[in-house]
């Protein structure tokens, strides 16, 4: 374990004097010959790993839909080849398929812990599911030919493959290579056809006949293939294409989906004529005639039941002059139709039966919708057909996500309160059923600790999420919009026009868990302060102010020599505004020059508000315009509980807020704040009288406005963002110099001065431009009298600086651990305290939870400031520099957190190279420098953040949330913290024959499959077709997997091996796998007959 000595400097020393160097610091330190404080540093770069944990939120771009029927597992795949796997709620898993291709079919082999992959790059993989973290065990690459759809029959090992040249090619799941065994399109049609038949878009054996299988083409034709002659039986031509073909469960009628809207019902053996056409949602026109065509049915499903009808469940079909109407799914159920309206389009659907047994009555009860942007599960057992209660969290982009923030080891009375008022919001009306999706078992909790995740969205909303133990669940929703009037046309909304849309958007968050005090800036340069509560109260008017933050400077004469000019406090500041009453007026709309001005750009509400139990108004606060110049967007934030303030900074100057007393303290452009200590030579300006762009999202994790080549993304992703075009920033055209924005605000109890003996309250300020500024801030007693006096606020004279815009700051006491900002613990608020109880709170102070609670005078304390390029820490009240480091001098850092980890604290940064780093503290030793993620878009900038015990999260796309952890411990337990997608479950019975069934014939007819596609009866494939590449779940993948997969695996390996199959390029990499194989297959082979009753393939 290292030491490190940090003595105090002489006060007389100066920041310019310090040492770059810890080394000569030291030594500088040992002249200065005062007391020793040792700081251990516990922390080494071996607690540091990084690795992704778990993916949250809806899948992406949605493109495939699978279930296994037996397991209860429902799989999705991506247009970007990513994979996600759900089972019981807090079941789930993410995989990606490394070419990124989209995923176009995913099929389940039942009750086997697998599952195939056909993406659009024509390459088939196989996923063992058998393993906590699935991996590929073989994959198949088709040369010639693009794979248009593909079907394996239950309990199976052969994978019927149909390629968009109406050919179809079979695999053999087990060793993933082909059969010789080929159906040609020429074969299948008509000899006298003189056209190609277009695609395959079905493939399907009949429920009743293994041997014959049913074959859709893209034209209309369908054909019934004997596999064993090998020749077509019957064909089926219509002059419409078709889309999906689905049986009847007793083999003897088909039906078909058409793009004219239509489905056709062909009897087996009647290959002439349909035996019916239905038009689902086409007018019957008089006189006989044909309904008017509708959209194309893309799929349909036919399901069975015992008792009743059978359901006909389709998508799309709608009329054509349904112009605007949703998208919806039509069940059709004996002579009832029901068109069910989903909010989105329709990706894929499923109907859920209770047999996987195509050849039994189905007994479907219900239906898995795959929308584009939602999962929706449908009951078909209850009437009206309720939807179940999604139990997943796939919401977090019901509207997108602007901004996030992440709290781990958070208050553990936090949860239980966010739960219990967010569950008086749930929507009635859900199935009353368990959710069916109900496999896989949960990992174990290795984590205790509680963990919030805030996102703040785009309409205004702000969601709490319990994010403990790697789970994800949404605790409570708060509608920040509805404390403002609502537009109802563009006409009545001139002063909003500061963005083109969403005027609500959530730029910042603010929160102090121990209190419960939140603050959000919005994108409309409006604050709003909310206090939490478990009563419900109507306010009958919403404290408001009105802050005129502009950047102008008088020309005042200041001598060098003279002290800067005190702050203005509540009787002198330069725009005190008191609480605004009921109807809310405006001081003006305009100037003398006609130009729009004193006006906030949101109208506050001035009905009584009722507010329900959780976060509720305690004061609205906005900008407003100044002589025709819109608002700048806020750029920092913080909340204090414990002092009663809110301050908030953009790039013309500060503002803070009494929100007890509901006054303004402060307003000051940026350079007033430095008075006649400003380093830059400025010019006076009046402000601007051109409008800006609307301002920008792209810096606001925490307001980095920067010069003008960083304020569009480094790739700017406007497909992907979409808070792209009312985002973009408005500091490209503006000077460097001008525009000085305030981007970190700090509260705290420190030493402001260099002579100070002991620490105060007060507000450390960090600018654009690497200045960090210290206001004093003098508060009356509590009680009685912090409502009655007023705040004092005053500038110290510090001044430090750093190169780059500064992030975050934090303070460490003499032991080296974090001093956290003061705060009042949560009281509730709404009920009328007892005499004893005012007495208490009157005596109540404010709780400053530092480890070392007893701080001597003399002791002292160290800032942590971290800028887009260095960090220093001060020791304090000596202001030198005692440690710095520079973090990069290429690229800069996007987001830095001062967080704790096993018993310590560190600095970790995220870079817009790409690389997470962190730091130890104070010496800011580096312990971790990992290349993770290149920034691609402003996403992820804009979410990134790290929070305690080595925890980290980002927004990956616009629906899903990525976490990771930097903890090695973490990373260790994480494969013990995952839960099992694969469980061993009994196959359920074969359906029973019967005994005349049995006597006369009819019933199942079974296939030798392997006798027909073997290599013995059909020969080899053609080398050239499709090339075999081993997974990279191979040996690895067997090694964690369950004896079934294990055996089958390893065998087919030996079998490859024995045949002497080259691989191609791949030859000697396959041949050292086969080697390593080769001892390890001994054991599996030892397992395998132990489990011989649970073989992977049941032929």
């Amino acid at each position: 374990m290292r030491k490190f000595n940090i003595r105090k400097v002489l006060d007389g020393l100066t920041a310019v004097s310090a040492v770059a160097s810890a080394a000569s610091s030291a030594a500088q330190q040992q002249q200065a010959g005062n007391r020793e404080s040792e700081i251990q540093e516990t922390l080494q770069s071996e607690h540091f790993q990084l690795c992704k944990t778990v993916r949250h939120g809806f899948p992406y771009q949605p493109s495939a839909l699978a279930f296994d029927p037996v397991q209860k597992i429902l799989a999705i795949g991506t247009q970007t080849g990513a994979l996600r796997l759900f089972g019981r709620p807090g079941v789930e898993c993410y995989c990606q398929h490394d070419s990124g291709a989209a995923v176009i079919q995913l099929q389940f082999l039942i009750n086997e812990g697998a599952l195939v992959s056909a993406l659009a790059d024509d390459t088939l993989h196989l996923w063992n599911l058998r393993q906590k973290r699935p991996a590929i065990l073989h994959s198949l690459k088709f040369n010639r030919e693009r794979i248009t759809f593909c079907h394996l029959p239950f309990q199976s090992k052969w994978l019927y493959v149909g390629t968009e040249r109406g050919n179809i090619h079979i695999v053999n799941v087990e060793s993933f290579t082909l059969s010789g065994y080929v159906i040609m399109w020429n074969k299948a049609i008509e000899l006298s056809s003189k056209s190609h038949p277009g695609p395959i878009v079905h493939i399907s054996d009949n429920p009743m006949d293994e041997g014959k299988l049913l074959i859709g083409f893209e034209s209309g034709t369908v054909v019934l293939w004997d596999l064993k002659s090998k020749k077509a039986d019957y064909r089926y031509t219509h002059d419409e294409a078709i889309h999906s073909v689905a049986w009847h469960h007793e083999g003897k009628q088909f039906i078909c989906s058409h793009s004219d809207g239509t489905l056709t019902i062909w009897n087996v053996k009647s290959p002439t004529k349909p035996f019916q056409t239905i038009t689902p949602h086409g007018k019957q026109l008089k006189d006989g005639k044909k309904p008017e065509p509708c959209k194309p049915i893309l799929k349909v499903e036919y399901k069975t039941t015992r008792a009743g009808e059978p359901f006909i469940i389709l998508s799309g079909g709608l009329s054509y002059d349904t112009v605007g109407r949703r998208p919806c799914l039509t069940v059709m159920h004996g002579k009832s139709t029901a068109v069910l309206e989903m909010d989105y389009s329709i990706v894929d659907f499923l109907t859920l039966c209770e047999t996987p047994y195509p050849n039994d009555f189905q007994e479907p009860y219900a239906v898995v919708v795959l929308l584009e942007k939602d999962l929706v599960l449908i009951d078909l057992a209850q009437n009206g057909y309720p939807i179940f209660e999604n139990p997943y969290p796939l919401t977090i982009h019901e509207s997108p996500v602007t901004c996030c923030e992440y709290f781990a080891d958070c208050p553990v009375d936090l949860i239980p309160a966010l739960y219990s008022v967010g569950a008086r919001q749930k929507r009635q009306g859900y199935s009353k059923k368990e959710w069916p999706i109900s496999g896989g078992n949960w990992g174990l909790i290795t984590q205790s600790y509680p963990e919030i995740i805030i996102t703040g969205h785009a309409d205004g909303s702000i969601k709490f999420w319990d994010a403990s133990a790697i789970t994800l669940q949404v605790l409570y929703k708060l509608k920040t919009a509805k404390v403002f009037e609502k537009s109802r046309n563009k006409d009545d909304r001139p002063n909003t026009d500061i963005v083109d849309e969403d005027p609500y958007a959530i730029q910042i968050i603010s929160w102090c868990p121990e209190s419960r005090m939140l603050c959000i800036a919005g994108v409309s340069a409006h604050v709003i302060i909310y206090r939490f509560s478990k009563q419900e109260v109507t306010t009958e008017v919403i404290p408001m102010l009105e802050v005129r933050l502009l950047y102008e400077i008088n020309d005042i004469e200041t001598p060098d020599g003279e002290q800067v000019p005190p702050l203005p406090t509540p009787g002198t500041g330069s725009n005190p505004q008191s609480i605004v009453p009921q109807s809310h007026p405006s001081t003006s709309s305009s100037s003398s020059d006609g130009l729009r001005d004193n006006v906030p750009c949101l109208k506050v509400k001035n009905s009584p508000l009722k507010q329900s139990p959780g976060y509720q108004t305690e004061l609205v606060i906005q900008l407003v315009w100044v002589s025709g110049e819109p608002p700048q967007q806020i750029t920092s934030l913080a909340v204090n509980s414990a002092y009663g303030l809110v301050v908030f900074g953009n790039c013309n100057g500060i503002a803070m807020v009494d929100y007890l007393q509901k006054t303004v303290l402060l307003n000051l452009g940026t350079i007033e704040l430095y008075g006649s200590n400003d380093p830059y030579r400025r010019e006076p300006r009046s402000p601007r009288k051109t409008r800006q762009p609307s301002g920008g999202l792209c810096d606001i994790s925490e307001g980095t406005v920067v010069p003008e080549d960083r304020c569009k993304s480094p790739t700017s992703d406007v497909k992907d963002n979409s808070f792209s075009r009312s985002r973009s920033s408005s500091v490209t055209s503006i000077d460097k110099e001008s525009r000085e924005a305030i981007s970190a605000l700090h509260f705290c109890e420190t030493f402001t001065r260099k002579a100070d003996t002991s620490p105060s309250p007060c507000l450390w300020v960090g600018t654009t431009l690497g200045t960090v500024l210290v206001i004093v801030l003098n508060l009356p007693p509590g009680g009685e009298q912090r409502l009655l006096q007023p705040v004092i606020v005053s500038p110290s004279g510090t001044i430090l600086r750093l190169k780059g815009a500064i992030l975050r700051m934090a303070f460490l006491d003499t032991t080296g651990s974090l001093v956290p900002p003061a705060h009042e613990p949560w009281r509730e608020h709404n009920v009328t305290e007892d005499k004893d109880e005012k007495d208490k709170s009157k005596k109540r102070r404010p709780v400053s939870v530092s480890p070392s609670s007893s701080q001597e005078i003399s002791e002292n304390q160290y800032a942590v400031i971290c800028s887009e390029k260095q960090a220093k820490v001060i020791s304090l009240p000596s202001q030198n520099c005692i440690y710095k480091q520079n973090i990069t001098e290429t690229s800069f850092v996007l987001r830095g957190d001062i967080v704790s980890l096993s018993n310590s604290i560190c600095l970790a940064c995220f870079c817009a190279n790409g690389h997470i780093m962190t730091f130890s503290l104070p010496s800011l030793r580096p312990l971790l420098d990992v290349y993770y993620l290149p920034l691609t878009n402003m996403r992820i900038a804009r979410t990134f953040c790290f929070t305690n015990n080595g925890q980290a999260l980002y927004l990956v796309s616009p629906t899903e949330i990525q976490r990771l952890t930097y903890s090695q411990e973490t990373c260790e337990n994480l494969q013990e913290m995952l839960g099992e997608l694969f469980t061993p479950v009994e196959t359920p019975e074969a359906p029973n024959r019967g005994f005349f069934k049995g006597l006369f014939g009819g019933g199942a007819q079974s296939l030798d499959r392997e006798e027909l596609f073997g290599e013995s009866a059909s020969g080899k494939a053609s080398r050239s077709l499709a090339q075999h590449i081993p997974g990279p779940g191979g040996i690895e993948g067997v090694k964690g997997a369950a004896s079934g997969v294990v055996g089958e695996l390893a065998r087919a390996r030996l079998a490859l091996d024995e045949r002497g199959q080259k691989l191609g390029e791949l030859e000697e990499k396959t041949a050292a796998m086969l080697y390593s194989a080769d001892s390890f297959s001994k054991h599996a082979h030892e397992m395998m007959l132990k489990y011989k009753d649970k073989k992977w393939y049941q032929f």
